[in-house]
């Protein structure tokens, strides 16, 4: 078994696909509509479906905006250096709303990115990949 995607429901698919492609570096893998059912897919990831584990961004046709709940946490990327990738993000546009720093009661990197949806992204020192 593995966990092949996260779902998250998106307001506008374009503004979305280019957050997480040109904001966090991500590739768009495959978007597919479904116009009798009027919602639109779109895939991203840092590598092919087949070995990595990838985003799901669903548009549902008019629905702008959600309400994200108190249930959802927070998709977690590790990178090499939580500092560098803040800064890296900012200079593309992106928001972070919890500079990077060690966490509370330990010693590991880390950082909170929003995406354009108010979905929150923990950027993760991973040293050792």
């Amino acid at each position: 078994m593995r966990i092949m995607h996260t779902m998250l429901r998106v307001g506008d698919l374009e503004r979305s696909i280019q957050f997480y492609t040109q904001v966090m570096g991500m590739k768009l893998l495959r978007r597919q509509e479904y116009p009798d059912n009027q919602f639109t897919l779109g895939f991203v990831g840092y590598g092919d479906e087949a070995d990595h584990a990838v985003l799901e961004l669903t548009y549902n046709w008019g629905q702008r905006s959600y309400e994200l709940g108190s249930a959802y946490g927070h998709v977690a990327i590790g990178v090499d250096d939580v500092y560098a990738t803040c800064d890296a993000i900012r200079k593309r546009g992106g928001k972070v709303v919890r500079e990077a720093g060690p966490m509370k009661g330990g010693s590991t990197v880390i950082a909170f990115v929003e995406d354009p949806d108010g979905y929150k992204i923990e950027l993760l020192e991973d040293r050792g990949r």
